[in-house]
């Protein structure tokens, strides 16, 4: 994980996010393995195992669900991305275990974990 400058309210609240997402997930039994995995196609907040099971999981952040909440705010374009990077994370691996995209949606500070939120056809 490389760190990065955070210069935005709006940036910080989100490391705080993903951090508070990770810690949840861990406490799930899942085990982080990357954090902000970038390529020029999408980032991938969180990377975790799951068993045998590689994970890419979305974290989202609403303070109030009035807009929506963090789960519907994953549309096909945010899905095409987030496959994309996961494809390029693969290659990197050389091989493809199981695999699954979650999301953890954080409204109002309580976690959702969506597990399989979209499937890759």
């Amino acid at each position: 994980m490389t760190e990065r400058a955070r210069s935005t309210p709006a940036q910080s609240a989100g490391d705080r996010g993903e951090e508070r997402a990770a810690q949840f997930l861990q406490r799930k039994g899942l085990r982080i393995i990357d954090r902000n995995y970038r390529t020029r196609q999408g980032e991938i907040d969180l990377v975790a195992m799951d068993g045998d099971v590689l994970v890419f999981v979305e974290v989202r952040m609403r303070s109030e669900a009035r807009f929506g909440g963090g789960a519907e705010s994953v549309d096909s374009r945010k899905c095409s991305r987030l496959v994309a990077a996961a494809r390029h994370y693969l290659m990197r691996l050389g091989r493809e275990p199981a695999c699954r995209f979650d999301v953890v949606s954080l409204e109002c500070d309580a976690p959702t974990w969506i597990r399989a939120a979209f499937d890759v056809y």
